[in-house]
């Protein structure tokens, strides 16, 4: 009786055999290169982040908060009171009155005040106010749901992060002539080109645009306190932020700029001696 011969395998067979796993390892070590190469590659910024809160209202990025404010159709609402806004606020949001009967700690806006000036429930709403761990837009939030808004969100960095991130805030004329007398450490710095510069400002560092890195240097900025209050009036709304935020990109982080123009500061104008 004559024996089966073993059945001869082919040599490619053999070969697939043996290094097919090795081929397996490959391929997925290669797939999770490629995989991490595209994560790192979509990384998000700071300006991306937000807290993540599942609870409340959607939270808006930094990045989603600058677009909301060039949207025309949005309104941007600061959730803190009156005297929180004056002193500084985001440039375009706007103030709400307070709920009647609230205590500081458990301040909330009024949504009746948002019903008579917004009337419209698909408007997009965005709320802020004092960062992490503020619930002032929070509550807010949830009583515009409430009452029945369908677009309401929040950006709860707030203003901590919004200066942190290289954003100014305005300031309304009573808080900055309050703090100009009240806070003798802070700078108010003319924007004003030279030769626009009269009436001059009592007390004021002469900067315009352009000068803000020399300032560094000659004495005009606060070197050794980089959080000092800055406070930056022009011959326009528009001049005087403009040189705030180039101070702002020189790494100070504590800059308003006034939105009117410095003639209507005539409390601070230079008074002259009447001749005799």
């Amino acid at each position: 009786m004559k024996h089966a011969q073993p059945a001869v395998v082919p040599r490619w067979s053999v070969w697939f055999s043996r290094y097919r796993w090795f081929g397996f390892a490959v391929t997925i070590l290669l797939s999770a290169a490629v995989a991490w190469a595209g994560t790192e590659g979509r990384r998000p910024s700071v300006f991306d982040g937000t807290l993540a809160e599942r609870e409340g209202a959607p939270e808006l990025s930094t990045a989603e908060f600058k677009a909301a404010l060039l949207d025309p159709n949005a309104v941007v609402f600061d959730a803190r009171p009156y005297e929180e806004f004056a002193v500084s606020h985001v440039p375009g949001a706007k103030s709400v009155a307070g709920k009647p009967g609230t205590t500081p700690a458990l301040y909330v806006a009024d949504v009746n005040d948002v019903i008579r000036r917004v009337p419209e429930r698909k408007t997009p709403l965005v709320l802020y106010c004092n960062g992490l761990y503020c619930g002032r837009s929070k509550r807010f939030a949830a009583e515009l749901m409430q009452t029945g808004y369908l677009n309401v969100r929040r950006y709860q960095l707030g203003i901590p992060a919004w200066r942190a991130l290289g954003g100014v805030t305005q300031v309304e004329k009573d808080a900055l002539l309050a703090l100009i007398r009240r806070d003798s450490t802070a700078v108010l710095v003319d924007a004003r080109e030279r030769t626009q510069a009269s009436p001059a400002l009592a007390g004021a560092k002469s900067i315009p645009v352009g000068e803000t890195t020399a300032a560094k240097d000659d004495g005009r900025l606060p070197m050794t306190d980089h959080n000092t209050r800055i406070f930056v009036v022009g011959a326009s709304g528009v001049q005087a932020r403009q040189v705030a935020e180039a101070i702002v990109k020189d790494a100070f982080h504590n800059v308003s700029f006034f939105g009117g123009t410095a003639a209507d500061l005539p409390e601070l104008v230079v008074k002259q001696k009447s001749a005799r």
